[in-house]
Formats: structure tokens, sequence, C-alpha cells
């Protein structure tokens, strides 16, 4: 690690939070003043991390850069790229600080008259989002059910207990531009003003329980320094484009954890090839909501849990240069061809998993023992070399089968749904085949059976 990389990550000592109950902040003051430029420049120089933890003009941030990943063509997701990186496997580490043991999502859209202005369908698709949400809370069939291994000091584990607390349109006027990088832009301490000064205004709680997106539309920029070297349209050299950050904001009483989300329609922050709602809502849930979410719940105040890098949980899945290994497998095609991994109250997502420590690997969903449901052909010789075609449920890569206890001779893995076994030479009878994955082994049905025959003697 270079001493530029230790300084952008110099948080990772152990360091409190908010003390649980209190709603007080014990934030560590042993970071070094940085520029957000040489942090954010890194990252994208080394073409790893696509976000990272600094401090910048005395507020500690972690911000997400535009994905590294090679966008697939339409209708396809890319696969890996020659020379591809693989992903660091070192697991998050625990710092101290709070998670999130329950979280209600409220969406701001700051759009006053005279403002930007948000495409039609932009709000409501993304209201709709929380909703889905909140309605699969608990389940285990997305990624929020990957965050729920985590947990903090207090005892407090970051459950999949989602609820949408509501959008809210803010009228109030923009400020007078506090950066230059466009016509209208906004720099942090005009965003940390506006989120303070709505929530107060409203009455919102503040606590480690609730977190606020403030999205802004199409035409409005936003700095996070009164320098203008990282903004969210990035407008070339010395300017770095981000997709989205959060950070956590200490009150007298309680703080608020929230999310800034600008317009990243085009700008590389998400898969532009998979839209599954043909919408560019499809887009900042992919290029920033979805992760700075999963990121809020797992590390509200920025010292819970994170690598030595300073990768969060959405960070470490966006350490990749191609599609495929961000987003994983499809679950499969929405009506309009385009691909989704993510099916949340019937409704299809496509968007990055999330880092499991469970799973040491990034994950669409929580891990859960497979399944088999159907298995073609069902017999084969005694000698073996049968190619097996199983269906089920919960395969990985790494899935190992056995036929009768005997490892098969080749495991090819197709998706989450489908693996080809070839099967091992074994005594005449009927044995069990059995897939077991890191999640555990499947459970014994009549489904799994496959009968070993005997070897038909050559014609005469």
């Amino acid at each position: 690690m270079t001493d530029q990389q230790t300084a952008c990550t110099a948080g990772n000592s152990r360091s409190g939070g908010p003390a649980r109950g209190r709603g007080t902040a014990r934030l560590a003051r042993r970071f070094a003043l940085l520029t957000l430029l040489s942090c954010a420049a890194l990252a994208l120089a080394a073409g790893a991390a696509q976000a990272v933890i600094v401090t910048s003009e005395g507020h500690r941030l972690s911000i997400q850069l535009p994905s590294a990943a090679a966008l697939g063509g339409a209708g396809k997701p890319a696969v890996r790229s020659a020379g591809a990186k693989p992903m660091s496997k070192k697991v998050l580490e625990y710092n101290g600080g709070p998670v999130m043991p329950s979280n209600t999502n409220y969406a701001i859209y700051w759009d006053p008259s005279g403002g930007g202005a948000f495409p039609a369908g932009y709000m409501t698709g993304i209201d709709k989002w929380f909703e889905d949400l909140a309605h699969d809370s608990g389940g285990l069939q997305n990624t929020d059910s990957v965050l729920a291994q985590y947990g903090d000091e207090s005892g407090h584990l970051a459950n999949y207990d989602s609820h949408f607390g509501g959008a809210f349109l803010d009228t109030d006027p923009y400020p007078a531009n506090g950066c230059a990088a466009a016509a209208r832009c906004l720099n942090l301490a005009q965003l940390r003003a506006e989120v303070i000064a709505f929530v107060q205004a409203h009455s919102l709680p503040t606590d480690l329980e609730h977190m606020y997106f403030l999205l802004t539309p199409d035409g409005v920029e936003s700095c996070t320094d009164t320098k203008e070297k990282v903004c969210s349209k990035g407008t070339g050299p010395p300017h770095a484009a981000y997709c989205a950050f959060h950070e956590y904001i200490e009150l007298p009483k309680g703080g608020i954890v929230y999310a800034n989300i600008p317009y990243v329609g085009g700008l590389g922050c998400a898969d532009e090839a998979n839209r599954p709602n043909g919408s560019v809502v499809d887009e900042e849930l992919g290029g920033g909501i979805a992760h700075e979410h999963s990121e809020g719940v797992t590390d509200p105040t920025l010292h819970a849990w994170y690598d030595e890098q300073g990768n969060e949980v959405a960070d470490k899945c966006r350490d990749y240069p191609d599609i495929e290994a961000e987003y994983g497998a499809p679950l499969g095609k929405a009506s309009n061809g385009q691909f989704y991994n993510q099916l949340i109250n019937g409704d299809r997502y496509w968007y990055q998993q999330e880092w499991s420590n469970e799973a040491g690997g990034c994950a669409q969903r929580k891990l859960q023992a497979p399944t088999i449901k159907k298995m073609k052909p069902k017999n084969g010789p005694v000698t073996g070399g049968t190619e097996v075609v199983i269906t089920g449920t919960g395969f990985t890569p790494s899935a190992a089968v056995e036929f009768g206890g005997i490892p098969a001779e080749e495991v090819t893995y197709t998706s989450a749904t489908s693996i080809t076994a070839v099967s091992p030479p074994h005594e005449l009878g009927t044995v069990d085949v059995t897939v077991s994955t890191a999640a555990g082994t499947s459970t014994i049905v009549k489904k799994d059976h496959f009968k070993y025959k005997k070897v038909k003697a050559p014609k005469a």
C-alpha cells in the first residue's frame, strides 16, 4: 500500500461511532485532512476499488465512483475481459461503529421551480423500489438479505428490516452557487445544510434507524469540495466524477444518515446496456441508490464495516472490470428482453451484488443450501462418464457433486439453477446425487435418484 493509500484509509483504526441510545457521536479525530481529489484520483488510476472513504473539508465521506466494468452489448451481460483483475478476497473488518438494526428510508427530491427536471416516471420508479424493498422485508431473495450477517458491539445486526418512510418534493430554492463547475452547482456544505433544514422542518427522525436520500435532477451539479475537484458529472481534468456518496451528520441530539444521489444518466455508474425497467431509474438504482443504501445499513457512521483499503460492503463488488462478477448471474430477462438479477415484490431490477464474508465473495442474496429439482438423464452405465444436467437452486461456481458419496468426475457450473456433472464409476444400483456448497448440502429427495446399469455387451 502506498503512503497515499494509507492516508485515504486512515480511518481503519477501531474507532467508535455514535453511542447507541444517547444519539451522540464518538467520531474519531485521527484522520488527516485530505483533499478528495487525491483519493478519488488514486482509486481511478488504480482501476481497482471503485469507492473510497475520505475526509473532505473536515467531513468523513464514502464516495462511489463510476464502475470500471466493461459494459456488455444490449441484450447480453458482459463477460470477463482479458486481463481482468480478480477481486480482493480480504474480508470486511469490524471497526467498532454501529450498524442499523432496521432502516426506514426517505426519498427527498430537491426540485424547486426553475431548477432542473426529473424525467417522467423517475420519482415513481424510485419510490416503487423502496416500496418493493419494504414489501419483501425479512426475506432471503435480494441483496438486503446479505447484509444481516454484519453486527456491532451493541449486539445489533444489520437486519433486513426495511421500511419506506415516504417521498418528499423539496421545493426549497437552491442557494447561490457554491461551486462553478456548472450553471447550477452545489457544494458539500450546501447539501448538508439542506438535509439538516429539511429533516428538522418536517420533524423527521434523526437516529440510526432512518436514512435520507437527497436526489437532484439533471442539470444540477454537486461537488464534494469547494475547489471543485470531485463533482457529480466530472467535467474533465482536473475534475473526477462521482456517482453518489453517503455520510453521517452529527447533531447536538442524534444525527442524520444520508446519501447524496445526483442524476447519473449516461455517466457510467451502472450497466447502461441492461435496463429491465427501460428507464434511467435502472441506472440511478444500480449506480447509487442501492449501493448507498447497503453501505448506510452496514456502515452508517463510516466506522463499522469495511476492509483495510476502505472498501465497504458494496464497494468490494465494484472491484471488477467485468459485468458478470459485479452483477452475478442473471435470473432471467424482463419483458423488454434485458436482464434482471433481483426479483423484489415481483418487480425486476439489475444492480450490483454485495460482499458477503460468509460466502467469501459477492452475493445477490443470502446463501441457502442447494436443492435438486430435476436430473436428466437419470441413469447411466456402471463405468461412469454420463453427463447429467442437474436443475435446482442455490448452485455456485464452486459447487461439488457426489453420486452415492463418490465425487463427480467433472462439474460444470451454468447458473445458480443449473449445473452439469459427469457420473463417476459405481456399482449397480440406485444412488442419491447431492450438491454441496458453502451453504450446505442438498436434502435427499426422490428426484435426486440416479440408477447405475450394466454395460451392454457389444453386438457380435
